[in-house]
């Protein structure tokens, strides 16, 4: 019976998608049209298409713009031509891509657009980062990365904005991971990573690019079950620099609140390269940041305070994870001995799970204090996130308490 079970995730669907597509948007006698066409790679000799869509027994197939500027209002599309995941270079593949692992691939590249300058690594699985860091190196980058949730990272997409090296080559081979993605792969890179048979190496030529496609729009469509669709302009974020930001400040029954005190320059790098990870989370998300690197990560619930409190405990139990494997090379829930499970936990409990110090991000306004106390209780010294709220005086008031600091972004960061 489990043979069988196994079978369906081996299933290679034939799609029936034809090779051409074209959406019209029609306003009288003005119609505009964006023309796409089917993508598919050659893999041993065989012309395949997507493996499959989100499960298998989807059919799925991707399509690319090949031409058509749809203009709406001030906004306009991406040119025709300016490729990026639509236009892929499979190096090595074993497997060929399915609809999740473009999609992974897609977020990471999402996120990592905001990051060219400083070696950056992305980790995504499931459409949602489970670890970014930026460092000197691009090894050090996809390690901090990885540790930072080493568990979630398996069977991931990796997402790197530099060539990569023999060093990164080794540490990417040491794990599994279903996709990598990078500008180039140094000489004898291919061959390293070659150790993982089906292990997607992805190069994408236009990823040197990234920065222009910073606030370039498409429309992105959501199909409804009774066939309906919703059309609408991608997400694009306006803060970008530290100019961009407001200090918190706000009036309640005609008394004005401020944060006490302003933001240093790290506070101001964390609440930014959180602010532009956040961007690819699924809401209701908080996020915590430390040095350059996610430290917990809370992503697609109901509730403000709920997240904050799911990404703290993440925070405590990968640190825990972390600390075991670096120690004793297993995972922390495979760790028997009571007495070294006990040092670590008492280990992580002591730095708050790293959270000591780190910077707060939130992809809506707090609606009360409670869910910025979340963190502040963990010792946050920074939070951002996009204010006007009615009670944003008493966030103000938390952190005053706490001698944080706090920005507004004055823009709300919602993916679904």
């Amino acid at each position: 019976m489990s043979e069988d079970l196994k079978k369906m995730y081996k299933t290679i669907m034939d799609d029936k998608f034809t090779p051409q597509m074209e959406i019209s948007f029609v306003d009288g006698d003005n119609r505009q049209t964006l023309f796409y066409e089917k993508v598919s790679w050659v893999i041993e000799g065989v012309e395949k298409g997507l493996r499959y869509g989100e499960n298998p027994g989807q059919e799925a197939a991707l399509y690319r713009l090949v031409n058509g500027n749809l203009t709406l209002g001030e906004a306009t599309t991406i040119a025709p031509g300016k490729h990026l995941v639509s236009d892929i270079e499979l190096l090595q593949s074993g497997k060929h891509p399915g609809k999740t692992n473009l999609t992974d691939a897609d977020n990471s590249l999402n996120i990592l657009r905001y990051f060219t300058d400083t070696p950056c690594a992305v980790i995504v699985k499931h459409n949602n980062p489970c670890g970014a860091a930026r460092a000197d190196s691009l090894e050090e980058a996809y390690s901090k990365a990885y540790m930072a949730d080493r568990v979630a990272a398996f069977g991931g997409c990796i997402a790197l904005n530099k060539a990569v090296d023999r060093a990164t080559a080794e540490a990417i081979a040491n794990q599994y991971a279903e996709v990598v993605v990078a500008p180039e792969f140094e000489d004898g890179v291919i061959d390293i990573l070659g150790q993982r048979k089906n292990l997607r190496v992805i190069r994408i030529n236009n990823i040197d690019r990234l920065q222009n496609f910073i606030g370039d729009r498409v429309v992105e469509f959501k199909g409804l079950m009774d066939g309906g669709m919703v059309a609408q302009w991608s997400f694009v974020p306006q803060s970008l620099k530290k100019e961009d930001l407001m200090i918190a400040k706000t009036e309640y029954k005609g008394k004005t609140y401020t944060i006490d005190r302003e933001p240093t320059d790290q506070e101001y790098q964390d609440m930014l390269f959180g602010w532009l990870v956040e961007s690819g989370i699924t809401s209701n998300s908080v996020i915590y940041v430390k040095d350059n690197c996610t430290v917990g990560i809370g992503t697609g619930e109901q509730d403000r305070v709920g997240v904050a409190e799911i990404a703290v405990d993440k925070a405590y139990r990968k640190l825990a994870d972390r600390y075991c494997f670096e120690r004793y090379e297993i995972p922390f829930n495979n760790l028997e001995d009571p007495d070294k499970r006990a040092q670590i936990e008492n280990d992580v409990k002591e730095v708050k799970g790293n959270l000591i110090g780190s910077t707060m991000v939130s992809d809506a306004f707090f609606p009360f204090r409670d869910g910025t106390d979340v963190g502040l209780r963990q010792g946050v010294k920074a939070i951002i996130q996009p204010g006007g709220s009615m009670n944003d005086f008493e966030s103000i008031e938390a952190c005053n308490e706490n001698g944080a600091t706090m920005v507004y972004t004055g823009q709300r960061s919602f993916k679904h």
